[in-house]
Formats: C-alpha cells, structure tokens, sequence
C-alpha cells in the first residue's frame, strides 16, 4: 500500500516543478497556463490523498469542483489567447504587455 507520504511528496514535486516551469519561461503564454494548470492538479493530488486517508469523501468532491472550474478557465484562457494572437501575431509575453494602456 502506498503511505500518505508518498502522495504528498509527490505533490510537492509537481508543484515545485511547475513554479519553476513559471519562472524560468516567463515568455510563451501557452506554457504558463500549463504550469498553473499542473499546480491545480497538484494541489489535487493532496485533497484526493487526505481524502482517502481519512476516509471522508469531502476532498474528492471538491476536486471534482476544481477540475470544473479549471476546465472552463482554460478554455476561457485558450479562446483569450486566440484573440490575441489573431490581433497581435504572437503570444511572447513581452510583446503583449502594450495593452496596459
């Protein structure tokens, strides 16, 4: 059987992982959006572990929300994205910072 431990270091290396993903590219917008998505199932990965560690079915139902919530948030991100492109022709992060006004 695997030890609650298990579950949690790997959560935290996913974690790690996509905040390094963060601030090492900091210029495709495509791939900040993957990295903050891997830190939402991340954190995921911990409710569902305590979830059944502890027995109580609470945690799951809550990713299940999350896992709504992080769906349309990407498909929202994605359709932003497009309408970026399609006005600017790229998606570099240092390009796009002219819309501030």
């Amino acid at each position: 059987m695997i030890a609650l431990s298990d579950f949690l270091i790997l959560g935290a290396l996913l974690f790690s992982l996509s905040v390094a993903g963060i601030f090492i590219n900091r210029k495709n917008i495509i791939i900040l959006l993957m990295c903050i998505e891997l830190m939402l199932l991340a954190v995921n990965l911990n409710f569902i572990a305590f979830s059944h560690y502890s027995g109580d079915i609470a945690g799951q139902v809550f990713v299940f929300f999350i896992l709504t919530v992080a769906a349309a948030e990407a498909a929202i991100g994605l359709a932003i994205l497009v309408v970026l492109f399609r006005n600017k022709h790229t998606i570099n992060v240092a390009e796009l910072n002219k819309l501030k006004g």
